[in-house]
């Protein structure tokens, strides 16, 4: 068997997405996810000019070799345009070799290790009530778990607060749309908004909180401490990872667990964190670290220092993408959380796909391969929109983070 094709499909059904579509002279076909949010177009041509030239003629079947085909063969390795285009090209071979073997990707990888993948939703509005409201939503849906976002009063409008009717989109503009963030009022508001979910929802509901990497580490440090009577599963990506001796003096003054990696891209990004056991959940995603491969790498290493998967699930990333993130979740010792973010009708329509959200879990499909495909005629529909997430700067105009 040998590969014959291999298309790049940008599309928009609702949000940008890029997919490749690999095709044997078989007749069989894979699917990868290559979405980068806001970037989908880098990666897109660093798919067509550079890798899909590679791939004709290759055999399938051999995934591991090609995986260190194509991350060795690029003099400049790693980054989140090499690795999302390696991840396609991994994620569709995945799919292809399911499909040889008559079996969903998550029986190659070892077979199940639980019975389904345990989900948490986005609960988040601008005022406390109205995120009472949105869990009790969620609690109603079956959901185990929920992520806590609320509005700061003060603050016009925060990222990852969904304000309004319809999807939250955080990705708003061509250019990057600029917003006002104060560390003081944030600090002092959140503890009261979990205080407030805890007394509403009792002690057994799983709650996680994304800080978007926007503190110092002593000021994640306070953060984590203040929010202990509430029990976290995990406060995520409380400071920017690339100074990784952060994690260290938030470690030192609180037990709230910690959650990291949806920008890593590499079992390096992440190795101190994990080795040092400085982080309790790592979350990088099949899509942005190299694939069904590599990501099983780092979740392997995670487990000798008993961290556990929490992947990211947000909707910029495809159903390609969660469809392959759940034959993972399903196989791995140490998996955690999976994030879950439903995608709109349109993308649905885009991506049929067979995964089921039943009682609080997702389940993988049980067809042969990946269980979802792109309808391309479809998708050819929805033409490509550049968006870009959003910037914050601080009251005295200092840029910030998110």
């Amino acid at each position: 068997m040998k590969i014959v094709d291999a298309r790049v499909i940008v599309t928009c059904p609702g949000r940008n997405f890029v997919t490749l579509k690999v095709v044997t002279d078989d007749g069989v076909t894979g699917v990868g996810d290559a979405t980068l949010n806001g970037r989908e177009l880098a990666v897109a041509s660093y798919l067509r000019d550079h890798v899909v030239p590679a791939l004709i003629g290759r055999d399938p079947a051999r995934i591991e070799d090609t995986w260190q085909y194509l991350y060795k063969g690029a003099y400049w390795r790693r980054g989140p345009v090499t690795m999302s285009a390696i991840a396609a090209v991994d994620t569709a071979l995945w799919d292809i070799k399911g499909k040889v073997a008559g079996l969903p990707v998550y029986q190659l990888l070892g077979g199940r290790s639980r019975a389904g993948v345990t989900v948490y939703g986005h609960a988040s509005a601008a005022t406390v009530d109205g995120v009472l409201t949105e869990v009790a939503r969620f609690v109603k849906d079956g959901y185990r778990a929920v992520r806590i976002q609320a509005g700061v009063p003060g603050l016009a409008g925060v990222y990852g607060v969904h304000i309004g009717p319809g999807v939250y989109e955080p990705a708003d503009a061509a250019v990057p749309s600029e917003a006002v963030w104060s560390t003081v009022r944030y600090l002092n508001h959140v503890p009261s908004v979990f205080a407030r979910v805890r007394e509403e929802f009792g002690p057994d509901l799983r709650l996680v909180h994304d800080v978007h990497h926007r503190l110092t580490p002593i000021e994640a440090a306070r953060l984590g401490k203040s929010l202990e009577p509430y029990a976290l599963t995990w406060m995520e990506d409380p400071v920017p990872a690339e100074l990784q001796e952060g994690f260290r003096l938030i470690r030192q003054h609180t037990t709230t667990p910690i959650a990291v990696g949806e920008v890593f891209n590499s079992v390096w990004d992440c190795q101190r964190l994990v080795t040092e056991q400085l982080i309790d959940y790592v979350r990088t995603t099949v899509v942005h670290a190299g694939g069904i491969t590599h990501l099983r790498r780092i979740f392997d290493l995670a487990a000798l220092y008993h961290v556990r998967s929490g992947s990211h699930g947000a909707t910029d990333l495809s159903p390609v993408c969660l469809a392959a993130a759940l034959h993972v979740d399903i196989s791995i010792p140490n998996f955690g959380l999976q994030e879950y973010m439903p995608h709109v009708a349109d993308t649905d329509a885009v991506f049929p796909h067979t995964y089921r959200f039943e009682d609080g879990f997702l389940h993988p499909s049980e067809e042969p391969g990946l269980g979802v495909d792109i309808d391309e005629d479809l998708a050819a529909r929805y033409p490509y929109r550049p968006a870009a997430l959003p910037v914050n700067r601080l009251e005295d105009g200092t840029l910030h983070s998110w």
